[in-house]
């Protein structure tokens, strides 16, 4: 499954980042293989959507999250 795919209030493990122009950047900023998420909101039409990563929240936007694969945990 991608980010994309994700509901709101789902907990993800990250698995891999595609390849886009913005991997180095997103590896930058924590998602890296292995890192927990949460899926907090999504705008109300959709685009962002905002995630919870270690100690901050992030926004991103669908089109790049469908360059990261993910999968529930608990």
């Amino acid at each position: 499954m991608t980010l994309k795919e994700a509901k709101t209030g789902m907990s993800l493990k990250v698995l891999k980042i595609g390849d886009t122009d913005l991997k180095e950047r997103l590896m930058t900023m924590g998602l890296i293989p292995g890192t927990k998420i949460t899926v907090l909101r999504s705008a109300p039409l959709g685009d962002p959507i905002a995630i919870g990563i270690r100690s901050y929240n992030l926004a991103l936007r669908r089109q790049d999250a469908e360059h990261i694969e993910v999968q529930q945990v608990g």
